[in-house]
């Protein structure tokens, strides 16, 4: 009686006085029994689930050997070799790059080791003076002793700063933005509305190597709101999915300046230029193009790595709806090793790992036993989650099956351990975040899996807006979800252990592990089964 007036209680104070999503504990009740029939598919394949094959892998993946699987390293390799390989034996089809199981993902981090503006004698401050975005540069001296002041720096059909203009080799400066007339009229769209010209000036800095300049200047209209928006970028690691090296840089080295710097530069031609924009501004066709002796050094110095590393996928096709696909996530690597030091990421995220490749061994058994799942189940191991989500963002941005096709993200970080609120309790439990997000539908199936098979306590104390922690925006579902795709979160809480070097597999409680991933593995069984489509009923943030 207990537990029912707690169940009672707390979902009426989860969801109606402590904001729009669950944030209650969901109490089974233990009255009624959970399903022991072998007739009934979801229970005869949650136990192929067991406690041997959980020890197995999270022992592996969670030894010295994958030496903490940072994304990048030998490690984090290791292990991606040995996820492909279990998929392998499960007779699963390679579905990835080159007849592989792997999607190829490169990641590229830069920063500013130096970087110096010298102009008229005078030497200027990174910051203060002007700014260059270190993931669009390239590292290199440029000096020049004129700047051809090119207008906006635009090369469009009906308005083009470059015509008859030869700029090879040469350090070019604009304006920001795009020439208007008085009434805010915009030359280039004819309307009130600015053209991308001025919302991404990246376009001026590839026109400008398109035309052969060496390098752009850029006179900001507001430099001090600049770098207030990205100061982050300008002064932390950038980070890029891909492979962006100066190879396949598209513009030239661009620097942003103060209209303050601006003028110095311009010097006694100030007034003669203000005059012919102020002329293009009335209506005339007036050249904006001057050439302004003065002695320009720019030093660009630049810390670039890129590492290389690997989702990894492993597929179950469906029957009646393949088409539709539901996803299983679980990032597969960790933080690596300080010095001679393992961090060993048992719990972070072998776990999830773990759980997934078991899952994967379910349906795999199902299609084996002519009763795969009706929907297509991708399983995907991602990699460079610790490095901000990368290896989900960049499935989500290349997804290997449309965006529209895929139905749900399941997502597993950390369910192998007891969170620091429930280390004195005996009652198995679980964290669901998310949930109720994007679809109802998606948090009923699992509340109704949860009852009917496993009737563990299911708290949603994470899940709600006002969680300090925000961990709904902090895991690789959130890849899904901010794409419209209704995502669950299992997670097992905080604990002291967390990318410390004690998350160790001695420490991982397997029968508690084993009941959370028997309850994933029938809520993945429901969604990839039932009739229709889980509905989305919530907006995307």
């Amino acid at each position: 009686m207990k537990y029912f007036i707690v169940f009672v209680v707390s979902i009426f104070i989860g969801q109606e006085l402590l904001g729009q999503y669950a944030s209650h504990k969901m109490m089974p009740d233990k009255s009624k029994a959970v399903v022991t029939d072998f007739n009934d598919w979801s229970y005869k394949l949650s136990t192929t689930i067991s406690v041997k094959d959980l020890k197995d892998h999270i022992y592996t993946l969670a030894s010295d050997e994958y030496e903490g699987r940072e994304t990048g390293t030998e490690g984090n390799t290791k292990a991606a070799q040995y996820i492909a390989k279990e998929f392998e034996k499960l007779g699963l089809p390679t579905i990835g790059d080159n007849n592989t199981y792997f999607q190829p993902v490169a990641f590229t981090f830069t920063s500013w080791e130096k970087l110096t503006l010298d102009i008229g004698g005078s030497s200027y401050k990174l910051l203060r003076d002007f700014i260059s975005f270190p993931q669009h540069s390239v590292s290199g001296d440029f000096s020049a002793d004129e700047v051809v002041f090119l207008g906006y720096g635009i090369d469009e059909k009906h308005y083009n700063d470059y015509k008859n203009v030869d700029v090879k080799g040469k350090v070019v400066m604009v304006f920001d933005g795009e020439p208007s007339d008085a009434d805010g009229i915009s030359k280039i769209t004819k309307s009130n509305d600015k053209s991308s010209w001025t919302s991404d000036w990246k376009m001026k800095s590839k026109v400008a190597k398109e035309h052969g300049a060496k390098m752009l200047l850029i006179i900001s209209n507001d430099l001090k709101t600049m770098i207030n928006d990205n100061r982050r970028q300008l002064v932390n690691r950038v980070t890029q999915l891909g492979n962006f090296t100066a190879a396949n840089q598209t513009g030239v080295n661009t620097i942003f300046l103060s209209s303050k710097i601006a003028e110095e530069i311009i010097g006694a031609q100030r007034d003669d230029l203000i005059m012919r924009r102020n002329k293009l501004t009335s209506g005339e066709d007036v050249s904006l193009l001057t050439n302004i002796p003065v002695l320009l050094q720019a030093s660009f110095d630049l810390n670039r790595n890129v590492l290389e590393g690997q989702n990894i996928m492993g597929f179950i096709e469906g029957s009646s709806k393949k088409d539709e696909v539901v996803v299983i996530s679980a990032h597969y690597d960790h933080v690596g090793m300080k010095g001679d030091e393992v961090y060993n990421g048992a719990d972070d995220n072998a776990s999830g790992t773990t759980a997934v490749l078991e899952i994967a061994e379910a349906l795999a058994t199902a299609k084996k036993m002519k009763n795969g799942p009706e929907r297509s189940v991708l399983c995907l191991l991602v990699t460079g989650e610790e490095k901000g989500l990368l290896g989900s963002e960049y499935y989500a941005s290349n997804p290997i099956f449309p965006l529209d096709n895929t139905v749900v993200d399941v997502n597993i970080d950390m369910i192998g351990r007891w969170g620091k609120e429930y280390i004195s309790q005996e009652d198995p439990y679980i964290y669901v975040i998310g949930s109720d997000r994007l679809s109802q539908d998606l948090h009923d199936i699992n509340e109704k899996n949860n009852q009917k098979y496993n009737q563990i306590l299911l708290d949603y104390k994470y899940n709600s807006e006002e969680d300090p922690n925000r961990f709904y925006f902090r895991s690789d579902h959130y890849n899904f979800a901010k794409h419209g795709i209704p995502a669950i979160f299992f997670f097992n809480g905080v604990h002291d252990d967390y990318h410390r070097l004690t998350d160790t597999v001695e420490k991982i409680d397997l029968m508690l592990m084993e009941k959370r991933t028997k309850q994933i593995f029938h809520t993945v069984w429901d969604l990839a089964n039932r009739k229709d489509r889980i509905r989305v009923n919530g907006e995307a943030k």
